[in-house]
């Protein structure tokens, strides 16, 4: 296939174009660099089946040649970028969603939107399956990225029913990893970069709210089986294993040795209390759950960003 993935440049957009490439298929990544970086897919540079464009998806997309498949995953992910772009956040899940649709239609390509658990809001039903419609405040700080995502997935489905398109919806649960950027403001790096300079860790409000996390692999296994599937319906990919972000902090501090201890601050208006993906129908659908042990994939993230703070000095 030759695939684009907007977002290319992005945390989980680089891992895709590495596992369609290792596929053998040809890859054209696309990203303005607003939140993605260079360094993500500088080793891909050279590759005969790989290309980058910078380009903003918000404005007219234009590929030369054939495309047979479009990964929408050009957006500000973290709490600090999107409150700090809010709109671009909005014009990225709606006039990017747009012209990525649009493109996938012109060239009669199968189109996947990288939609999210912040879908769901604060959640009043635990865990979250897929027939939830969400408890979402769109006018609060938070509404930018999670209404941006709605509207995405609306217009996703619109475009299934009304032009045919061939469309998929992954809602994308807590996913960590290797690239991402220390200073994007998710718990994960947060905790790791607090943890690995010998600072308490900063946990908001008591500590109980919860999430799960699932490790950048096994996301991406879940997408690119998901591409191939017949599914159009929205699918939860995340870890089903839920612990509250107290627990969470003490595991960071165990494995990296930090003594610092914790802090609390007050929680951001709107933080969802609990978060835990229903896998069910992926299991059923995809024969997909995340296989890496939560350990086992902090301990690599911690790794990683151990070289990142070493290379800054």
């Amino acid at each position: 296939m030759r695939v684009l993935i907007t977002g290319g440049a992005g945390f989980l957009g680089s891992h895709l174009c590495d596992r369609f490439l290792r596929e053998g298929h040809h890859v054209i990544a696309m990203d303005n660099l607003i939140t993605g970086s260079i360094r993500n897919i500088e080793h891909l540079a050279g590759h005969e089946r790989f290309r980058f464009i910078k380009h903003d998806v918000t404005e007219y997309i234009y590929i030369e040649g054939p495309v047979d498949a479009v990964l929408h995953f050009a957006s500000p992910a973290s709490p600090i970028d999107y409150l700090q772009l809010p709109i671009q956040t909005l014009k990225v899940g709606a006039l990017g969603t747009h012209k990525a649709l649009g493109l996938a239609r012109a060239k009669g390509a199968r189109f996947l939107l990288a939609s999210t658990s912040e879908v769901y809001g604060d959640p009043l039903t635990h865990p979250q399956s897929e027939d939830y419609w969400g408890n979402v405040n769109p006018i609060g700080p938070r509404g930018v990225y999670d209404e941006a995502k709605r509207f995405a997935e609306a217009l996703a489905m619109a475009y299934h029913r009304y032009h045919g398109l061939d469309t998929r919806i992954a809602r994308i649960f807590n996913t960590y990893g290797p690239r991402m950027r220390l200073d994007d403001g998710r718990v994960v790096p947060s905790f790791i970069g607090q943890a690995l300079r010998g600072e308490p860790l900063t946990v908001h409000g008591d500590g109980s709210q919860t999430r799960s996390f699932c490790f950048y692999s096994d996301l991406v296994e879940g997408v690119y089986r998901l591409l191939d599937s017949d599914y159009v319906q929205p699918l939860n990919l995340g870890s089903p294993v839920e612990m509250s972000i107290l627990e969470f902090a003490h595991l960071v501090n165990r494995l990296v040795g930090n003594g610092a201890g914790i802090v609390h601050q007050p929680l951001p208006a709107d933080d969802p209390k609990v978060r835990q993906p229903d896998v069910t129908r992926a299991r059923e659908i995809l024969g997909w759950e995340p296989e890496v042990r939560l350990e086992d994939g902090l301990r690599q993230t911690i790794d990683w960003f151990h070289g990142v703070l070493r290379a800054s000095q």
